[in-house]
């Protein structure tokens, strides 16, 4: 039992520290983050699209 909440402290404290850390993006690094999130789906969808096609036409 003391085990446990002996880990349950430390991480606690990590948390607490992280959210002492942490701080809101401004406006130019929230366009950077959506543009890059934006771009890593439409790579996704055109894998799987492409994939998608290769099976459909493969007969499989």
């Amino acid at each position: 039992m003391a085990n446990v909440l002996e880990r349950l402290s430390v991480f606690l404290s990590s948390a607490r520290r992280v959210l002492v850390i942490a701080r809101k993006p401004t406006w130019q690094e929230f366009k950077a983050m959506a543009k890059v999130t934006g771009i890593g789906i439409l790579i996704v969808a055109a894998l799987a699209y492409v994939v998608y096609l290769v099976f459909a036409f493969s007969g499989i």
